[in-house]
């Protein structure tokens, strides 16, 4: 069954949807420049000028965001934080993917007691408390990016693994599923040829609501220092720096943690924005 027919009604109305796209587009416009901005000035985020401390921030002067305690710019640090958190976040995201997928078709295209089993399993899995789990492996094990990811993506495939299952057994009783039985293909292909794919829009959909939970996570682990290390930094990171000088230098904490609101609200936006489209029903 092509995929096509799955996503054109969603692209369609997503033309149509004003704040689909303001959403989008300030979350591209905030990606690009946390890429590009570094290279458009001359700080460096490693830099230190330890006469030009708690600077605040200025509009025509070197550093626009104003200084950290070390003399830092906050502007080119700021930029950093948003990279790393965004790319901590998708990357953890498309773990989750990963597993969410492959484990919920397998659960809804078998049904019976495997499903039955694997779902057990998860929701068994929910009543664990992930995030302290999710720090136990940071501080025994070296704390790394690819730790973080494989952390994070571990304890958002849940919802996921739910959502896909969900959508297999409905997707198993349609007639082009019985049409590749009927021909011979295997319950794998018929998994990964016919019902994977048709699941695609949804997923992406739903990707775009655990990106934020990503994002709170490292922010989160980052703001208790288990996150990313120094000279690196992360949005998390500059908020918890932040409240170490929140009243001689608000900015500090101000500047990132407006940053980090607004990818957090475009992100909630975006994702529903795109959840109603693919599925009116939810707007009831």
């Amino acid at each position: 069954m092509s995929l096509a027919p799955t996503l054109l009604p969603v692209r369609q109305q997503v033309r149509g949807s004003r704040l689909v796209w303001i959403c989008a587009s300030l979350l591209a416009f905030i990606a690009i420049a946390s890429v590009a901005g570094p290279f458009l000035v001359d700080n460096d985020y490693r830099s230190t000028d330890f006469d030009n401390i708690f600077l605040p921030p200025t509009i025509t002067g070197q550093h626009f965001f104003g200084t950290d305690d070390l003399g830092r710019d906050l502007f080119v640090r700021t930029l950093l934080g948003v990279r790393i958190t965004l790319f901590v976040a998708v990357i953890a995201s498309f773990v989750s993917l990963f597993i969410g997928v492959i484990y919920g078709a397998i659960a809804g295209y078998l049904g019976g007691k495997v499903d039955a089993l694997m779902m057990r399993l998860v929701d068994a899995m929910y009543a664990l408390p992930f995030i302290f789990f999710v720090i136990l492996l940071m501080v025994v094990f070296e704390r790394s990016l690819l730790l973080i990811f494989i952390a994070i993506g571990a304890i958002n495939w849940l919802d996921m693994a739910r959502i896909v299952r969900g959508q297999t057994l409905s997707l198993k009783q349609r007639s082009f599923v019985d049409a590749a039985k009927l021909i011979g293909v295997s319950s794998f292909g018929i998994v990964w040829r016919h019902i994977t794919p048709n699941l695609l829009g949804l997923v992406i959909v739903y990707m775009t609501l655990t990106i934020p939970q990503a994002i709170l996570v490292e922010s989160f682990l980052s703001f208790l220092g288990l996150g990313v290390q120094e000279p690196q930094t992360s949005l998390g990171a500059l908020v918890y720096g932040g409240t170490n000088h929140v009243q001689s230098a608000t900015w500090l904490i101000v500047i990132p943690a407006t940053v980090l609101a607004v990818i957090l609200v475009c992100f909630n936006f975006l994702g529903d924005g795109l959840r109603e489209l693919a599925d009116p029903k939810s707007k009831t």
